[in-house]
């Protein structure tokens, strides 16, 4: 059956659709991924440096030591972000580089590389958007307990004063956080992401630990950064779909609805926890780890809320079974949804990528729509929102990807008819500039615009990189 936005968003795809003007158009990545340098001018080993190293845990047993060789290669990455004619970068700053033991004064290798990087930038006339956490903590903090532990929001935002001493003359848009979530239930619950614990508990109180990291790192930025600075975090916000009609289906979606996204939403801009998530999860853990006070730490005003999408989250009741291995987040005997084995998982209709996710541009125009009308006053940018194909160069040299395309076009087309229907989108960051290492799946996964031979490092765009430079140069979405 053919849903109303659904409907919506291909009417939208058969005609040239303008965005606003001011738009932003950008790309995204992040340190670890690109970086490389792993031990390079101070910097020491973070989580992910741990856990690739750990046979096992990443595939073909790659790792980020060399990445795309970011650190050495950054002109030549500006100059083609320039060439595209991208009007934004993401990226995120690698704690490890910075402050290398997550405690004390900085590096200033480390801080100079991201100096000379941001004045690349806006030199050729790119707007940087700095990430602090895009989940590369120190070693040093894990071993003293991580997440988990209240003292690392601490040490967090002292990184991110560092971070705006050093930067904020420079940077004007700040992110605090790259998806919590993962960092929290993947991290700590499942343990298909660094640090690769799993301990329901202990992700939940990594949850609120991140969350009043967040807190601070907004309070210790906005008394170093110009008034007009703007800060936000991301989140990987789900879009959950009931699989039936049934009341426990839709039981499922309001407990995963918690565990994804209430659980930052509710203390983040609300200023509480929600009463069903603690009572759902009352038999692990008491919530004592939240202190008089937290709540208002963690509740501080944001400029937007950066959305991150790539497919939608169906979920049935189940048979407590703990059928979660669905849920598009990699296969673990341990689940990342604490106290919700009731619930099962299921994979959506339609096309896939490669990385086995449903195709399906209506779950972000639902998504946009509902954080409209939940957060009315806040503006929202899509920080991430790309898909992973089997992408590969022709004898020619020439790398095309039809599959990219069509994606992208559907999504804008959904991200263009959410605006038109009311919600206030303020701009658009493709997943990703390069290809990376793709965390669990290592290199096995491309999610870039421009294709990354990994022998050599060249560089080469696809056809995807070039139709997104025409809509971000003149934006104008082009009909199917």
């Amino acid at each position: 059956m053919v849903t109303a936005a659904q409907q919506q968003t291909a009417s939208a795809s058969e005609a040239p659709r303008t965005f606003p003007k001011g738009f932003l158009w950008g790309s995204a990545t992040a340190s670890y991924q690109i970086e490389g340098a792993a031990a390079e001018d101070g910097r020491t080993p973070s989580i992910w440096d741990t856990y690739a190293r750990t046979p096992g845990r990443v595939r073909n047993g790659d790792t980020g030591d060399v990445a795309t060789d970011h650190y050495h290669r950054w002109r030549e990455d500006v100059a083609l972000m320039a060439d595209l004619g991208i009007g934004a970068y993401r990226f995120s700053l690698a704690w490890p580089r910075i402050q290398p033991t997550g405690r004390g004064p900085a590096v200033q290798k480390g801080l100079d590389f991201y100096r000379r990087l941001v004045d690349e930038l806006l030199e050729k006339g790119i707007q940087p958007v700095a990430t602090l956490y895009h989940w590369d903590l120190p070693q040093e903090l894990e071993d003293a307990g991580g997440w988990p532990e209240r003292a690392t929001a601490e040490r967090f935002a002292e990184y991110a004063a560092l971070a705006g001493d050093a930067l904020g003359d420079r940077v004007k848009t700040w992110t605090t956080l790259n998806e919590p979530w993962c960092s929290a239930f993947l991290g700590y619950g499942s343990g298909v992401h660094a640090p690769g614990r799993t301990d329901p508990v202990a992700a939940l109180r990594a949850a609120h630990h991140l969350n009043l990291g967040h807190g601070l790192a907004v309070q210790a930025l906005r008394d170093r950064i110009p008034a007009f600075a703007q800060c936000s975090v991301t989140l990987n916000v789900h879009h959950v779909r009931p699989l039936t009609g049934d009341e426990a289906d839709a039981d499922a979606v309001r407990r995963i609805d918690a565990l994804a996204n209430r659980v930052f939403t509710g203390p983040m801009l609300q200023g509480a926890y929600p009463e069903d998530l603690l009572k759902d999860t009352a038999a692990l853990t008491d919530w004592s780890f939240v202190h008089d006070g937290d709540l208002q730490q963690i509740r501080r005003p944001l400029d937007f809320l950066g959305v991150n999408y790539y497919t939608p989250t169906v979920v049935s009741r189940a048979d407590g079974s703990g059928t979660h291995t669905s849920d598009g987040h990699g296969r673990s005997a341990h689940s990342p949804w604490p106290a919700a084995d009731e619930v099962a998982f299921h994979q959506p209709p339609g096309d896939t990528t490669a990385m086995g996710w449903a195709v399906d541009p209506s779950g972000l125009y639902d998504l946009l729509g509902r954080l409209a009308s939940d957060f009315p006053r806040l503006p929202l940018v899509i920080t991430e929102n790309g898909a992973a194909f089997d992408d590969y160069a022709d004898p020619s040299g020439n790398v095309n990807d039809p599959a990219r395309i069509a994606y992208l076009r559907g999504h804008l087309a959904a991200v263009h008819q959410a605006i038109a229907d009311g919600a206030d989108v303020r701009g658009y960051f493709l997943w990703s500039l390069l290809d990376n290492f793709e965390w669990a799946h290592g290199y096995s996964k491309r999610f870039g615009a421009v294709y990354v031979d990994y022998p050599t490092g060249t560089r080469i765009p696809k056809a995807s990189a070039r139709w997104y430079s025409e809509v971000a140069r003149t934006g104008i979405l082009p009909g199917a």
